[in-house]
């Protein structure tokens, strides 16, 4: 049975923490691609076996989460808000921390001190207890563990001092209070920062929440775009946005396909034209009818290819998964370890060693480690994705990042697809007319561009009527019919044709009656591409069912040595084969015929329109046809690889040289709780840095 994508809607999820702790408990089950985000309350993981959902149902629910059906009307308590929890705790911890600036008597008394630490120290049992067991219970604990032993060690060690009236050097409740605050201010950063990071999803989702104008008997009735069924007559006037895909009946319009392909410039359509669901209508007014609705539209499949992509890990971030699952026993550890040495070892007294030991707790954050991966590849699946570029995957990034090899299908890839008819030669005994009837009738029900040209160049011409009663499509070879006389037919490439000028033939009762020669133009921005993929390294290559001289032709005008022409679907699969085997690949093809190739390759890059096939085969689709994209591509996996590593060597760095700092008591408990939660924020700032920063 096939993996299916699964998507839940959990609640209580405060920050990376919370989320670490269902992710581990999801990957213990077995499960995979899974992903879990605190800020938008999803998680998501595939599984082939739908008989286990309620049983992780009741497993995250354990943990202390709630599995809800539908996030936008479940409301969120006012009192379980994390950004309420830190205004209430700061309301407290104020006071508590002007003591230490003014010698306000009663704000000395250690009652006082205790009455305004006590609500902050409660919120912080609950807010962070819950978390800390529930993540102690699942085997894999978690920061919120530090943070509560930490706050709780401070908070009776300062109430031991009171009741035994031990005097000031022993009330620490301003340090038990200003680490509950300010890792709640880390939290309430961290969420509205990752928020920012995961808005691509959220962006394209927007456009499926519209309304459509259905045609009916009666008029127009305006319904929901989730209920047109397919076959639906919708009226889209000026300026409406086209609410599922569909084909033109009547009327013709400027349409505005940005938000799919990336490309500004308005496209025209007339009847019998596709348009794409959340496409805009700029200039005229159109009927269409419904053909793809709910999740079999382009943009739903979009959608939940982004969703599957943010769910796939590129192998870095497995490096930071591990350390991430060691580091609390091990800071424990540290800490235990501190406070021993520094009161056996030294002279600075159980309260010194006290607060190294808290030091060392707060100041550690294994969150920086769980978060460098997934923010960077969201921020960079996104940033793709408004430029018509759709990644499937993060282990994509990591894989494009190394690229060797870039091999180019030929046909509607580095050349544009549009051919023209350069000549005919008829056999002897034949006449011009009846050859173009014979290939004007077989060609108009083939949908290839070859076959479009073809009709479209000899349509003003004059030529005798063939009907035909059968025809059949062989992928990669030809067409084949039969007319009502019993003629058999074959138009397909010319393989044995003694001149290399001519690229097709047509055949009639086995015997050859005529050979077509058709060019392609190759596209401008193709050997621009050529040259700057040379300069990042990279081989291209050019593979195709061509001829010979014509693929030799392209690859000398383009700068290409390695040429593989001649070649059918199985046997492309082969060449692809022989690169993988020397190096990292990436194949570039039109996402029909080259799907093969394209699965094949370490990543297929499909240069076609968001068909379904390109979308099932590669890996990649550039939604603008405009090579250009090709390199921009490219440039974005390699920036978003570079922002994981920059991210991951900060989250080491920062905790390889904070750690030691606060067990050598260089550093007091609430400054160690202020750098704590921004080293998340600085994180996560590297990683919204992708969205503007310039990828060259």
């Amino acid at each position: 049975m096939a993996e299916q994508l699964v998507e839940l809607n959990v609640t209580g999820m405060h920050c990376n923490n919370c989320a670490m702790s269902i992710h581990k408990l999801l990957e213990k089950k077995g499960l995979q691609n899974v992903l879990v985000s605190f800020a938008s309350e999803e998680v998501k993981f595939s599984t082939a076996d739908q008989s286990l959902l309620p049983g992780i149902i009741t497993d995250i629910e354990n943990l202390g989460f709630h599995v809800v059906d539908d996030i936008a009307t479940h409301k969120t308590p006012f009192y379980d808000k994390v950004e309420n929890k830190f205004i209430f705790c700061a309301l407290f911890t104020a006071p508590l921390l002007l003591h230490m600036l003014f010698p306000w008597h009663f704000l000395h008394n250690p009652v006082v001190q205790l009455i305004l630490c006590l609500p902050v120290f409660l919120v912080g049992c609950f807010h962070f207890g819950k978390s800390a067991y529930s993540s102690v219970k699942g085997g894999v604990p978690n920061m919120d563990v530090l943070i509560f032993i930490g706050s709780t060690s401070a908070f009776i060690y300062s109430l031991v001092g009171t009741v035994q009236n031990l005097g000031g050097h022993y009330l620490f409740y301003e340090t038990c209070a200003t680490i509950i605050t300010l890792v709640l201010l880390g939290n309430v950063l961290e969420k509205r920062s990752v928020n920012q990071t995961t808005s691509a999803v959220k962006d394209l989702m927007k456009f499926q929440q519209v309304n459509a104008s259905r045609v009916t008997k009666d008029g127009i009735e305006i319904i929901n775009a989730k209920d047109v069924i397919a076959g639906d007559t919708l009226q889209v006037n000026e300026g409406d946005q086209i609410p599922v895909d569909g084909e033109i009946l009547s009327g013709d319009a400027s349409i505005n396909e940005a938000m799919i392909t990336g490309e500004s410039i308005p496209v025209q359509k007339k009847k019998y034209d596709t348009v794409i669901g959340g496409t805009i209508v700029l200039e005229g007014n159109i009927k269409i009818m419904a053909t793809k609705v709910g999740s079999n539209s382009t943009l739903s499949q979009i959608i939940d290819l982004m969703k599957r992509a943010q769910a796939a890990k590129p192998p870095v971030q497995k490096l930071g998964d591990k350390v991430a699952a060691i580091f609390v026993p091990v800071v424990l550890v540290i800490a235990l370890l501190t406070f021993i040495i520094t009161y056996f070892a030294t002279n600075v007294g159980m309260q010194g060693s006290v607060m190294h030991a808290i030091a060392v707790l707060v100041i550690s954050c294994p969150c920086a480690m769980g978060l460098a991966t997934p923010t960077a590849v969201m921020v960079g699946l996104g940033r793709a994705a408004k430029n018509g570029i759709l990644i499937k995957g993060g282990d994509t990034i990591e894989a494009v990042a190394n690229t060797k090899f870039v091999i180019f299908d030929k046909t509607g890839t580095l050349t544009t697809g549009k051919f023209s008819i350069k000549d005919i030669e008829v056999a002897e005994g034949q006449n011009m007319e009846s050859v173009r009837g014979a290939i004007v009738a077989i060609e108009e029900r083939s949908n290839h561009p070859i076959a479009k040209s073809l009709v479209n160049g000899l349509s003003g011409l004059p030529k005798q009527k063939v009907i035909l009663r059968s025809v059949a499509e062989e992928k990669g070879l030809g067409m084949r019919a039969e007319d009502v006389e019993g003629n058999n037919y074959f138009l397909g490439t010319a393989k044995l044709s003694d001149n290399d000028n001519f690229n097709l033939a047509l055949y009639k009762n086995q015997v050859l009656i005529a050979q077509i020669a058709i060019e392609d133009t190759i596209k401008p921005d193709a050997a621009n591409l050529i040259v700057q993929l040379k300069k990042m390294g990279i081989k291209p290559i050019l593979l195709s069912g061509d001829k010979a001289s014509r693929c030799a032709s392209v690859a000398k005008t383009l700068g290409i040595i390695d040429v593989h022409s001649e070649k059918l679907p199985d046997e492309k699969l082969s060449v692809v084969d022989i690169y993988r085997k020397k190096g990292k690949t990436v194949m570039i093809g039109d996402g029909i015929n080259d799907a093969p190739a394209l699965t094949q390759a370490d990543v297929g890059v499909s240069m076609n329109d968001a068909s379904h096939i390109a979308i099932q085969s590669a890996k990649v689709i550039l939604l603008n046809t405009d090579l250009q994209s090709v390199v921009k591509f490219l440039q974005i996996s390699r920036h978003t690889l570079l922002t994981i590593k920059q991210n991951l060597f900060w989250a080491f760095a920062y905790n390889i040289i904070a750690i030691p700092v606060a067990a050598l008591g260089f550093l007091n408990p609430m400054v160690g709780a202020l750098a704590m939660a921004f080293s998340d924020v600085i994180v996560i700032g590297n990683s919204l840095r992708l969205k503007v920063k310039k990828v060259s």
